[in-house]
């Protein structure tokens, strides 16, 4: 007979690897349509004299954006459980309809914002409109699936107290936070403004002056998602996947009687150790490519 801690640890791991997913597709998802951190300066751009072919949909952050997709999706997934359907048609008709709702989101924002820019001479391109749309729900779809499949096992197999909305709208929450910093590193600082020194910051003169060739004809969002697919988007899944697979490895390896203390201690630990390592690859990254700016005038020693 298996033991039931593996068959627990396995659960463990499959929330993780859905995590992973769902969080490298959730980055890449904002990267098409330009909704995270950088979308500021895709916003204005066309005020500042640079028109431009990227798509932009930010309204709201990644965060409170992911949190609403998600819970729509479970709730749509509740009320099909409720009625008897089974649980893999009930997660994927419920997280169709939150990347359909994603997909109208895109449409508006993006249509509403170019044609209230129209004083600054920004074209609507139809034709980004009709390319840009479908892998914006393409993604979305991927990361509303794994992170309400994840919530519903948390519910359902682990025994989590929060009802599957609640769950998917603090997931949701999260893996829309972990995007729009660990993602966006890559995205804002090393795509937008390849034509800035690495590191440097961004001087308020270079606002808007965004990078707008492509490496074949005018960039846009395809380009993007492009280039995080390679860095940007693996890591963001590796964030969230990590978090939380080491959150649920801590809970499940420490159960029993007055053992809820050492869930704790654990947590604390693994919290202390991800900082430590965090400032090992900072200074390590300071070391091997040169100091910042501002220290090689004279700053704040590192």
């Amino acid at each position: 007979m298996t033991d039931p801690i593996i068959i627990d640890m396995g659960i463990v791991a499959l929330t993780g690897a859905l995590a992973t997913i769902g969080g490298a597709a959730e980055d890449l998802e904002s990267d098409v349509g330009s909704q995270s951190n950088p979308n500021s300066q895709v916003q204005l751009a066309a005020q500042m004299d640079f028109p431009h072919r990227i798509f932009n949909k930010a309204i709201s952050g990644e965060p409170p954006a992911y949190g609403l997709w998600c819970a729509s999706s479970a709730v749509v997934a509740s009320v099909m459980l409720a009625k008897g359907m089974s649980v893999l048609f009930a997660l994927a008709v419920g997280s169709l309809v939150g990347a359909i709702l994603l997909g109208m989101f895109a449409v508006t924002a993006h249509m509403g914002r170019t044609a209230s820019q129209s004083r600054f001479k920004q074209p609507l391109y139809m034709d980004m409109v009709v390319g840009h749309v479908p892998a914006i729900i393409a993604h979305g779809y991927i990361a509303v699936f794994c992170i309400v499949s994840f919530s519903y096992i948390m519910n359902a197999i682990m025994g989590h107290p929060f009802p599957l909305p609640l769950l998917a709208l603090f997931w949701g929450v999260t893996a829309g936070a972990i995007g729009s910093s660990t993602g966006d590193v890559h995205y804002g600082a090393e795509r937008e403004f390849q034509n800035q020194p690495f590191g440097c910051g961004l001087n308020a003169s270079y606002s808007g002056n965004i990078v707008r060739k492509g490496e074949a004809g005018l960039r846009n969002g395809m380009d993007n998602v492009w280039a995080c697919a390679k860095f940007g988007g693996p890591v963001t899944g590796l964030a969230l996947g990590l978090t939380v697979f080491l959150d649920n490895w801590r809970s499940t390896i420490f159960t029993g009687a007055n053992a809820e203390w050492f869930a704790i201690i654990a947590g604390l630990i693994i919290v202390v150790i991800l900082i430590l390592l965090n400032r090992y690859v900072e200074v390590d990254g300071r070391n091997a490519y040169g100091p910042y700016k501002e220290e090689e005038e004279g700053g704040a020693p590192a």
